[in-house]
């Protein structure tokens, strides 16, 4: 009989890095990451605010749908083009991922997902918004630096590493999004 052996995330240390994070954080000298992650989170805030409820779950849904069918392109490394530079493929991958997303989210939109999704005309609680708009640019965020090689982490902040390529973050930026889904319902 095989024996499995498998590592759960540590959430105590994953929560005490954070803290130990936001509390070194240096405020006057941010690095561009994370300008970068405040300016998502600023965009999602007010984004969800104008979209509501059922499309910001829209767009996770077609997050999660631009992962799969991305990871599992055979021909993904044939669209970059052959002249490109080694260390930057990584970008070509960041920008096919968000092609296609919002690729599927246009469509999606308009097909009857969000029909199905949309029981009411109600936007949503403003503390529902509040959370989908978080997850999803946490989950982008969290996506989009996987694409990176890691050799390239040293270039990010502590903060960011440790929120969204650190042990255990990317696990949770998945599975968050779609806890909160079902923890909401259709109220």
């Amino acid at each position: 009989m095989l024996a499995a052996s498998t590592t759960y995330p540590d959430v105590g240390a994953i929560i005490q890095g954070t803290l130990a994070s936001v509390t070194s954080f240096n405020f006057q000298s941010p690095t561009w990451d994370m300008f970068i992650i405040m300016f998502f989170l600023v965009a999602s805030f007010v984004y969800g605010l104008t979209l509501g409820r059922d499309r910001i779950i829209m767009i996770l849904i077609a997050i999660y749908i631009a992962l799969a069918v991305i990871g599992a392109a055979p021909f993904m490394d044939e669209l970059i083009p052959p002249d490109a530079n080694p260390n930057n493929v990584f970008l070509y991958r960041i920008a096919l991922f968000l092609g296609v997303f919002v690729a599927l989210f246009f469509l999606l939109s308009r097909s009857a997902i969000l029909r199905a999704l949309a029981r009411s005309d109600a936007p949503g609680e403003w503390w529902q918004i509040v959370v989908f708009s978080i997850l999803h640019v946490g989950l982008l965020i969290s996506i989009t630096l996987s694409f990176i090689p890691e050799e390239y982490y040293g270039q990010l902040s502590q903060m960011t590493k440790d929120w969204f390529v650190g042990e255990g973050a990317v696990f949770f930026w998945v599975i968050a999004p779609i806890a909160a889904m079902s923890f909401v319902g259709g109220d």
